[in-house]
């Protein structure tokens, strides 16, 4: 008899709604993600731009609305300035973050035109690591004054009449990181992130700020830094940053698919601190989270180590392509459930990054075809169906333990209801490695209902990969799941990916 697991949903236990930007990913000038990634003029799939068609129509399969540009480490020695204007006279520069050449032919205006081709909104990074608020300020009123100013008419002499009117930029990236050029103190960035905000927002005062937070759980200032900075900038931010991307070095896949309770502590930690700065200041409002980097990242660390040593100033070389087995897909999976598990106050994340570099999305070099990683399935469906109200599901599920983390659960899963469309999808992953699961669902408070689809990834081969052409890691559906008087009997099997959807 297999184990079971019980879970028991009611649409009154509410968490939270689900904002629509947690699903965000990003693109950075880094590696083949710009350049051979979504632009490339001269290939037959490319557009009168130069974008990548195909690569665009996944995009829209995953309905990404926010992507945070152009940086990650790049864009603390981005000159805004250098990207706008006649691509003819664009000068090329030299990329400190990843030893690169950068060319400029993609900037603030061709990837605003790139997004609104592939239904997406912008997450603008400013440089506050070689720059400061000058910079800041005239790149906001580049691209989100109407007219009649300096910037604003500039970015109308360079044929861009409307303003871009991005809502959402980040106060730099990963400031605490000593890999970071222009790395500052907490109380160096506390007050530069503070009169930073202060002055944009006097300029358009509808945008939502995002403060750096650590950039992962590990570095020694994490939490001082979070509360040092937050006390700073509190009046004037919307969000604080969480970066984490965990990876299976040690190839043990019990301890990599309990990381994702190590994202749910970091997570419960930065919440504390923000109302700890809350109740400090006796504020009034909320410092929400922007998890705007996240994934799994290990495969191509010597990879990036060798360009970045022994090859650099390339033209976009192939950086950070971590190709993803079927494990990855898995715990990809789990961290998406953590993220709707804190709906109410996670509001944003982004998935890093979307083509080519640690991404869903592949090209193959040289003008060759687009495919799909195994990550790109269980993001797909979180946001496809993890659209609506996060409910509290009560989860009863056996536990084991693996080399690092006790009492992880068998079962980890999350229940979003629309009510708007009257569904609900129960997303579920098995990360026992050699059992079946019978999940029991209590359903009753959902009169009606019936079984629409139960959709799994599965493979026994827990190290399996796609490639171009090869795609074997790719979700299906299954009749797995069985609901007699409001009682739901979904057999899950070990390691699996499981998205069971109800309604009328």
């Amino acid at each position: 008899m297999a184990k079971q697991a019980k879970l028991i949903i009611d649409k009154e236990y509410r968490i939270g709604e689900v904002d629509k930007r947690i699903y965000g990913s990003f693109i950075e000038h880094l590696g083949r993600a710009v350049y051979d990634g979504i632009y490339q003029p001269g290939n037959s799939m490319s557009d009168e731009d130069g974008f990548r068609k195909d690569v665009i129509d996944m995009v829209k399969e995953l309905d990404v609305p926010i992507i945070r540009y152009p940086g990650g480490n790049f864009v603390s020695d981005f000159v805004w300035e250098d990207s706008v204007g006649p691509v003819k006279d664009r000068p090329k520069r030299l990329d400190l973050a990843w030893r690169t050449l950068e060319p400029n032919k993609i900037g603030v205006n061709e990837f605003a035109k790139w997004l609104k081709k592939a239904n997406s909104e912008m997450m603008m990074a400013v440089n506050l690591g070689t720059r400061g608020i000058p910079d800041a300020c005239n790149l906001l009123e580049y691209c989100n004054h109407p007219g009649g100013t300096k910037y604003s008419d500039m970015r109308i002499a360079h044929g861009v009449k409307d303003p871009h009117n991005i809502k959402v930029w980040c106060l730099g990236n990963e400031m605490d990181g000593p890999w970071q050029l222009g790395h500052k103190t907490m109380e160096e960035y506390g007050r530069l992130a503070e009169e930073t905000a202060k002055a944009m927002k006097l300029i358009d005062p509808s945008i939502e700020l995002v403060s750096c937070g650590s950039s992962n759980l590990e570095m020694p200032t994490f939490g001082r830094w979070e509360s040092k900075t937050l006390e700073c900038t509190y009046d004037h931010v919307d969000y604080v940053s969480l970066h984490q991307y965990y990876g299976n070095e040690a190839d043990d896949t019990a301890d990599f698919l309990a990381k994702s309770d190590d994202m749910d502590e970091f997570i419960h930690s930065v919440i504390a601190i923000c109302d700890y700065v809350k109740a400090k200041k006796r504020g009034k409002k909320n410092i929400n989270l922007s998890f705007d980097e996240w994934n799994v990242w290990f495969h191509s660390k010597e990879q990036e180590l060798d360009i970045t040593q022994n090859s650099p100033w390339q033209l976009a070389p192939a950086l950070l392509e971590d190709i993803y087995t079927f494990e990855d897909a898995l715990l990809v999976g789990l961290m998406l459930i953590t993220l709707m598990k804190h709906a109410d106050r996670v509001k944003m994340a982004c998935l890093a990054q979307l083509v080519n570099v640690i991404a869903p999305i592949m090209t193959e070099q040289g003008g060759g075809a687009a495919w799909k990683q195994t990550i790109f399935y269980p993001f797909m469906h979180a946001s496809k169906y993890g659209r609506g109200v996060v409910l509290r599901p009560v989860l009863k599920s056996p536990v084991h333990d693996t080399s690092k983390h006790e009492n992880v659960t068998d079962v980890e899963s999350i229940v979003v209801y629309n009510e708007e469309k009257d569904e609900l999808t129960v997303f579920a992953v098995n990360r026992n490695l050699s059992e079946d699961i019978e999940l029991l669902s209590d359903v009753r408070g959902f009169e009606g209902y019936q079984v629409k689809k139960h959709i799994v990834l599965e493979n026994a081969d827990l190290k399996l990969c796609n490639g171009a052409g090869k795609e074997a890691v790719c979700s299906k559906r299954t009749d797995r799941s069985k609901l007699d008087k409001g009682r739901m009997t979904s057999m899950l099997n070990k390691a699996s990916w499981n998205v069971i959807c109800l309604g009328k």
